[in-house]
């Protein structure tokens, strides 16, 4: 499988914002983006960014007590925390984030080993924090999509 990578160091939580906007300039119906991170490291405001980018109706918030939120818009976003999955009780299957993939981006925070094998190809993008607040988000195109 092919990989892509790329790192970014964002100062700010409107710089994560803007990223996020930017990546959503890549994105299209059927793509599956994986983030991770420690907690604080930027997820939600990422996913923000990505639904903004996307030009999704309504704010974006963290799923975490939904576990998924579909944001309609030109081209959907199924925002998911996938941190309950981790756990085994509850299953992904459940979600039907496979009829979802097709016809709109689907954002995972804390997806990392849940949910890769819902595509051929997928974006990881790893989060980390450092002592300054500022963060690095290191991108990584999986797949033939991405190659």
């Amino acid at each position: 499988m092919s990989e892509v990578r790329v790192a970014t160091v964002l100062r700010t939580v409107e710089d994560t914002r803007a990223f996020g906007r930017q990546l959503a300039g890549r994105l299209r119906a059927g793509d599956l983006v994986v983030l991770s991170g420690p907690l604080g490291a930027g997820k939600t405001a990422l996913a923000q960014g990505i639904g903004e980018g996307l030009g999704v109706t309504g704010r974006v918030t963290s799923p975490t007590f939904v576990i998924a939120r579909v944001h309609r818009g030109p081209l959907p976003l199924v925002h998911v925390d996938a941190y309950r999955l981790r756990d085994g009780r509850l299953d992904l299957d459940d979600l039907e984030l496979d009829e979802e993939l097709d016809r709109a981006v689907v954002v995972v925070e804390w997806g990392e080993g849940v949910v890769e094998a819902l595509s051929d190809s997928h974006l990881e993008v790893v989060l980390e924090r450092h002592d300054d607040d500022s963060r690095t988000a290191t991108v990584t195109g999986v797949g033939p999509r991405w190659s």
